[in-house]
């Protein structure tokens, strides 16, 4: 399966009656991502190992405080 990508005006009344008629054949379908939040990504890089030390009040004064 191919993947297009398309960027158009969204004020332009043609254009979206185009892509409508084009979905309305069934030939495409389109495909919504999920955006991920600040704080998912945040533990995706802690568990590729990204992060290598974590800051905070508390430990502000340490060099390298435990990521557990």
């Amino acid at each position: 399966m191919a993947t297009i990508t398309l960027s158009y005006n969204a004020e332009n009344v043609q254009a979206q009656k185009t892509i409508e008629y084009i979905l309305s054949m069934g030939f495409f379908t389109i495909e919504k991502k999920a955006k991920k939040s600040g704080l998912d990504l945040a533990f995706e890089d802690i568990e590729k190992g990204n992060i290598h030390r974590l800051i905070t009040p508390k430990n502000k004064k340490l060099k390298r405080p435990e990521i557990k």
